[in-house]
């Protein structure tokens, strides 16, 4: 395939298609990303999505507010740490430790609205595009190995994929990841470490760890309203 005819099937691949119309495959894709979010082993096979995307969070917002990127960590318990370089205090970082948990539930509800837009091809290009970049800033083996096994998924489906099943697993996906921020958020109101977000949050600001939580669960709770009264009108 020359440059030109690759050009052009990125191109059709990316260009927005219909908006999704109401059908059966709208509850088969929330179904199965709940199965995926709530069956043990679904859920340890496909968790290190969510982490990355975590972990993506704090680097994200940090770069925004003038940190430097280093790299990020996805370790083989499911956990992972990002690494941004700037102040030791201030609102900079204050944002940068914050992003992590909403940042899942934010691409969920990001996708959902894409995938019902007609946008799913070019989401998951734009996903793609993230993840092969993200692979330069990884720092081990394991971390390596989670990314490329998002984007190697990603990558096939965005271009082999049909139309409708595009749209479908992208929704799929954006409800996984919601699901997903729940259960992490689940997992971190349940833990006493002192090296979870909120722990750090709080030895950085004086401001009690469980607030940061409310904060977490707030901005969680508003994308899956918004995520929910876009699908509604579509459910049967």
């Amino acid at each position: 395939m020359d440059l030109q005819a690759l050009a052009r099937a990125v191109g059709e691949r990316v260009a927005p298609g219909a908006p999704a119309e109401a059908g059966w495959w709208l509850p088969v894709s929330l179904l199965v990303a709940a199965v995926v979010v709530t069956a043990p082993p679904l859920w340890r096979l496909t968790r290190p999505a969510v982490t990355i995307v975590h972990e993506l969070g704090h680097a994200f917002v940090g770069i925004l507010v003038g940190r430097r990127f280093t790299g990020f960590v996805v370790s083989s318990d499911m956990s992972g740490h990002a690494v941004t370089v700037g102040p030791r205090r201030g609102i900079g970082r204050v944002l940068t430790l914050w992003a992590g948990y909403p940042a899942p539930a934010i691409l969920g509800a990001g996708l959902v609205q894409l995938a019902l837009r007609g946008w799913a091809g070019a989401a998951l290009f734009a996903v793609l595009v993230v993840l092969v970049v993200s692979l330069l800033f990884t720092r081990s083996v394991h971390t390596v190995l989670a990314v490329l096994a998002a984007a190697a998924a990603t990558g096939a489906l965005w271009w082999r994929g049909s139309p409708g099943l595009v749209t479908a697993l992208t929704l799929a996906a954006g409800a996984f990841l919601l699901l997903g921020a729940w259960r992490h958020l689940g997992a971190v109101l349940s833990s006493r470490r002192r090296t979870e977000d909120p722990a750090h949050l709080a030895q950085v600001t004086g401001i009690p760890a469980m607030l940061w939580s409310l904060t977490f669960m707030l901005i969680i709770g508003a994308c899956t309203v918004w995520a929910g009264a876009t699908l509604s009108p579509l459910l049967p």
